[in-house]
């Protein structure tokens, strides 16, 4: 269970590393404004932040 865990937490941070990516270059070739940016980037990272908290809560190393 723990080793299944630790892919989808890999697996997370490389959609999220991607994402950012992503938006990052949409934002720089002027595609979204920098207020979409912000709005997109923050709901993901709020997503990955809030789910990775949640992770180590059930796992029981939560602080």
């Amino acid at each position: 269970m723990k080793e299944a865990l630790t892919r989808f937490i890999r697996v997370k941070s490389a959609v999220t590393l991607t994402l950012t990516a992503a938006f990052c270059g949409l934002a720089y070739r002027g595609v979204i404004s920098g207020t979409e940016f912000m709005t997109i980037y923050t709901t993901v990272m709020a997503f990955y932040f809030g789910t990775q908290a949640g992770d180590r809560k059930e796992d029981g190393n939560g602080r």
